[in-house]
């Protein structure tokens, strides 16, 4: 932040998270920034005759605080609901409930579109002064958001997070006039569009770097490393060609299986051990040396879980995840696991690292292949998992396909860290720009906007 001046003077604004801020900035409760903080409504199944757009939570843009149109709802709103909701192009869009372990409720954003529409019950309209620029608005709740300012009015008794808009409202801002409003949040327009620019494009090579992993490992374990051996067909149609001196056995022959369970949690003396539980939470990683939970080895005794040795193959059996993925890990020391998982243990034929390494590099044709259908948890079906089949080259190769397969996986995956750290540092100064514009740490009242740039369009 250093490339931008700071405001002459400044003052103690008297808020606990502000501090000090620009001396001719108002200070005052959030509720006088707004006319109004209405409430939506749900209504019915669309008829074809009161049907109007309802936005929902899952229409939030929060990377760039807007209202998304790729999937609007449609729901049947009668003439006399729609007093007081319907929705202006510069309304702010609070979240009243939602949020969960991952992000908290009392998202904003702003509703920048021309068509009628209202919002769902979970979300309220809030209707800007002529004093205030709802786009800075929008910003400012933006900045009371990441630094969860919000926290202290949520409100939770069940599994939904409530916001009582009343006492956030009642938080205390600080603003400009309404002409270095318009400033700021032109200002911020334009650089958190160049900013998630940046962040697209890396986003981009992280997405080829996974695809270029998954595709050097799938080659190497159903192609093996020599180009020049003679090809044979697999039998299998995914699968395809494999070289000619490799087996193709079935799962089931070449691999022992374990399941796993959950001990009563309702008795404490089967927690908190020493012994490894793993469940879907824990597979984040391809080698699995810690949990986030333990048991007791009466834990393990009085339920279904069973010690599973270590080099084993772990792979996710149900859950949600596997709709787009198969989580598979390998474990480095004894663990036992849940429910949702299983193990797979080879046997003096197949290396855990080859049978990881394959799984791991074929998820798009072994997803639909193990997928049980009709399920309304998403699940793998054993018996198609155990009688799939699988290459089996001889152990040496095993061995030699599994260095080659763990080179490219170090140098790929410590390029994939660096492009991370870089998403991560410009996500971090595109919200701390956020923050310093919004509150007067920066002053960017002079700063040059090319006035060629459709902010808005970009």
């Amino acid at each position: 932040m250093s490339t931008y001046p700071k405001y002459p003077e400044y003052k103690d604004s008297g808020i606990d998270w502000l501090r000090h801020v620009p001396v001719g900035w108002t200070i005052d409760r959030a509720k006088w920034s707004v006319i109004s903080c209405q409430n939506g409504i749900w209504g019915n199944d669309p008829d074809g005759e009161d049907d109007l757009v309802c936005i929902r939570v899952a229409d939030f843009d929060r990377q760039a605080f807007k209202v998304a149109t790729n999937k609007l709802t449609l729901r049947q709103i009668p003439n006399k609901d729609r007093h007081g909701r319907l929705l202006l192009n510069g309304d702010l869009l609070i979240e009243k409930s939602g949020g969960g372990d991952q992000q908290l409720v009392g998202a904003v954003v702003e509703f920048n579109q021309l068509f009628p529409a209202v919002t769902s019950n979970f979300v309220a309209r809030m209707a800007v002064t002529k004093e205030m620029s709802g786009r800075f608005l929008t910003y400012m709740h933006a900045h009371l958001y990441m630094g969860r300012v919000n926290y202290r009015s949520i409100k939770q008794t069940t599994g939904i997070q409530n916001l009582d808009s009343q006492s956030y409202l009642d938080e205390r801002i600080a603003y400009p006039s309404l002409l270095e409003q318009e400033k700021i949040a032109r200002f911020l327009d334009y650089k958190t569009v160049q900013i998630d620019a940046l962040i697209a494009k890396k986003e981009m090579l992280l997405a080829r770097l996974a695809e270029k992993r998954t595709a050097l490992i799938s080659h190497a374990v159903t192609k093996g490393l020599d180009p020049t051996v003679p090809m044979k067909d697999s039998g299998v149609a995914w699968l395809g060609d494999i070289p000619a001196h490799w087996d193709a056995k079935r799962l089931k022959f070449i691999v022992s299986i374990l399941g796993g369970g959950t001990p009563n949690t309702g008795k404490p003396q089967y927690w908190d051990g020493e012994i490894p539980w793993v469940s879907p939470k824990d597979m984040k990683s391809d080698l699995i040396e810690s949990t986030e939970d333990y048991l007791s080895e009466l834990g393990v005794k009085e339920s279904a879980t069973k010690i599973i040795p270590k080099d084993a193959v772990l792979v996710v059996v149900r859950s949600g995840i596997l709709r787009h993925t198969i989580p598979v890990a390998r474990n480095t020391v004894e663990v036992t696991l849940n429910q949702d998982m299983k193990a797979l243990i080879p046997n003096e034929r197949l290396c855990p690292e080859f049978l990881h390494y394959f799984i791991s590099g074929l998820q798009d044709g072994l997803l639909p292949l193990w997928s049980k259908q009709g399920c309304t948890v998403e699940s793998i079906e054993m018996g198609y998992m155990v009688n799939s089949l699988i290459p089996l080259p001889p152990p040496d190769e095993q061995k030699a396909i599994v260095r080659y397969a763990s080179q490219v996986v170090e140098k790929l995956d410590l390029q994939f860290s660096k492009v991370k750290k870089v998403v991560a540092s410009l996500q971090e100064y595109r919200a701390a720009l956020i923050t310093n514009a919004v509150t007067g740490k920066i002053d960017v009242r002079n700063v040059s906007i090319p006035a060629s740039v459709d902010v808005e369009a970009s």
